[in-house]
């Protein structure tokens, strides 16, 4: 009977150490396997836990001790020197918010800056544009009253030798006389007087007288030049705006449609007409301009 238990015991340790050997042999290759992945994991877990000011994340203390977590008999040093990376890290975090504040502000100044500076030469470059479209508005109305007052002075230049009659007047003389009457004189100051502030004028004096032949004219020159004489000293009309002419015993036509023939002159008489040019219009126009 104790030779069988003895068989038996044998028996089963024969079994059981080929399966202790293989344990223990495949444990160890494990923990290499493990061992190996282990600083992989943890260089991955470094990096991508690296803070703001470039250092890793503080580690906590693992080490518990005897007293557990908190020792209620620590010293102030141990504190200190517990809380000191803390407080060194915060200082830095506090730093880098501020210096990213200033770069944010400068940031903020220069864009605000640039802005404004847009807009001044946006504001300058309208004001020069409006400037501009202003001189150039007034240099077309230059150019248009300067093309307005070339045609008109071509108008008159074209017409300077075309006069139209304006006032006229009737000096009568009694026969065999050549002196002016008070009422001759009064006739020519009314057409005289106005002529002092003007030009482009001419005066045309005919003078008629009654009789015939060559002492009709010299009588007609006469009074014509008794008109003349009048107006050059007492108006002071320049001579060369003034035409003469003795008529003597011509025909002269009457105002009358009815009567178709011209009727002689029965008594002493001279003609006063005034022609005007467009010289007087133009200088009437220069004056408005101006």
């Amino acid at each position: 009977m104790n030779n069988r238990i003895t068989l038996i015991a044998l028996i089963s340790l024969s079994l059981a150490l080929p399966a202790f050997a293989q344990q223990s042999s495949t444990a160890p290759a494990g923990d290499q396997t493990a061992a190996q992945a282990a600083p992989a994991a943890s260089s991955d877990q470094t990096a991508a836990t690296v803070g703001a000011s470039g250092k890793q994340p503080l580690q906590a203390e693992t080490h518990e001790g005897f007293w557990g977590k908190v020792n209620p008999f620590a010293r102030k040093k141990y504190v200190q020197r517990q809380t000191d990376p803390i407080r060194d890290r915060v200082n830095e975090l506090d730093e880098l918010t501020a210096a990213n504040s200033k770069m944010i502000k400068d940031v903020d100044s220069r864009a605000q800056q640039g802005i404004q500076l847009a807009s001044s030469k946006a504001d300058a470059a309208d004001q020069h544009a409006t400037d501009a479209a202003s001189k150039a508005q007034l240099a077309q109305q230059t150019a248009t009253q300067a093309n307005t007052r070339l045609t008109n002075v071509e108008q008159v230049v074209g017409n300077i030798d075309q006069y139209k009659a304006g006032a006229q007047t009737e000096i009568r003389f009694r026969p065999g006389q050549t002196v002016l009457s008070e009422n001759a004189k009064t006739a020519l100051d009314q057409m005289a007087t106005p002529l002092k502030s003007q030009r482009g004028y001419i005066i045309e004096v005919q003078g008629f007288s009654s009789g015939k032949g060559q002492a009709a004219i010299a009588t007609s020159q006469k009074m014509a030049d008794s008109v003349v004489r009048y107006l050059v000293l007492n108006h002071e009309i320049p001579v060369y705006r003034i035409f003469v002419v003795g008529m003597g015993n011509a025909p002269v036509q009457t105002a009358s449609a009815d009567d178709a023939k011209a009727k002689r002159n029965s008594g002493g008489r001279v003609e006063v007409s005034l022609m005007k040019n467009d010289l007087e219009q133009l200088a009437s126009t220069d004056q408005a301009a101006k």
